[in-house]
């Protein structure tokens, strides 16, 4: 349930979120590089009282979600031209804000220039997300808001995908407990037990494809997506007494502790950390020990990273999203303007 003492935080960062996504939709044009709107996107958010809540994701074409540009701009596995929006381009924009932990989470998709051949996607993918969330009254059960999900998009000829979910949100975790399914996946479906509880926060975005699978696979290695999160607070200390990481690996991994708690943070944000402990260090040194850091403080599980993902068969992405509380009366949409 969420505390009442604490609205006014989930409606700042929802407002923030949304008016950072509506700015950064008049930047995406022909030219700019994906990375100039993450970094203008990050930017905004800060201007406007926020924090990122996790680093801002573009995925074009294919590409479905997780994925934001590294220190060093390397494209994604895969992505054979430079990261710079072309005409046609179907562009998924995703945006989170998080103010005192309480979070802000909302995606758009736009088609660079006016060719005009994604339109009908970009519809119902927009339908997809707000006939769900017409469904979110408490007691209404999640496959039902799964099967409102899909079927906009199935009628405009496309696939709902299966193995992208929503989530529950609350302070300071990004995915909290419940997964909101996003296609026709049945009352007997043990991954989406249980109904929509009043009190609730959940990120509703579900994701359409062109293609026939109506799945998603993990892209390159699996810190692809750039992006890491602390999945336990304190453990760095109990691997440094027991002599598992050595100091330097215990300050970088306190530091990124009181940074970002445990919401996701960008390789680009915390790779500068490595300056003051190697100011001597040239870019492919750094970038060494960088690697061996977080390979050993994956090793001990106090980080986890993501893979990128794209569409299993090549098929165009679209998807919206929401992050919307439930109240006695219905559905209050929190990304608004």
């Amino acid at each position: 349930m969420v505390d009442e003492s604490n609205l006014k935080y989930w409606h700042d960062a929802g407002h923030v979120a949304r008016r950072t996504l509506e700015a950064m939709r008049e930047e995406i044009t022909v030219g700019k590089s994906w990375d100039e709107v993450i970094q203008s996107a990050e930017r905004f958010i800060r201007r406007n009282g926020g924090n990122p809540a996790f680093p801002v994701t573009i995925a074009v074409d294919d590409l479905a979600a997780h994925y934001t540009t590294d220190h060093a701009s390397i494209a994604p596995e895969g992505w054979d031209r430079e990261m710079v929006f072309e005409n046609g381009d179907l562009v998924k924009l995703d945006v989170g804000v998080h103010i005192n932990g309480h979070i802000g989470d909302n995606a758009l998709t736009i088609e660079v220039g006016n060719k005009g051949n994604h339109t009908d996607q970009i519809k119902a993918a927009k339908e997809a997300r707000d006939s769900a969330i017409e469904m979110l009254h408490p007691g209404t059960p999640w496959h039902k808001v799964g099967a409102a999900a899909a079927q906009p998009s199935i009628d405009a000829g496309f696939q709902p995908i299966r193995n992208l979910c929503g989530h529950q949100l609350k302070p300071w975790q990004l995915h909290s407990g419940v997964s909101v399914p996003s296609y026709a996946c049945g009352a007997d479906n043990p991954g989406f037990k249980g109904v929509v509880e009043e009190g609730s926060v959940y990120a509703i975005e579900p994701f359409n494809t062109s293609g026939e699978s109506g799945m998603i696979h993990n892209i390159g290695a699996r810190n692809s997506s750039n992006i890491y999160r602390v999945t336990s607070k304190g453990l760095w200390r109990k691997a440094l007494s027991r002599k598992q990481i050595k100091p330097l690996g215990a300050q970088l991994a306190r530091n990124l502790e009181e940074r970002y708690s445990t919401l996701p943070f960008a390789e680009r944000w915390a790779f500068p950390m490595l300056e003051k402990p190697f100011p001597e260090a040239d870019e492919a040194s750094r970038q060494s020990k960088w690697n061996a850091l977080v390979k050993k403080l994956i090793s001990i599980r106090f980080l986890e990273t993501y893979h990128a993902l794209g569409c299993k068969d090549g098929g165009m992405i679209g998807q919206f999203e929401h992050t919307v509380m439930v109240n006695s009366g219905g559905p209050e949409i929190l990304t608004v303007e």
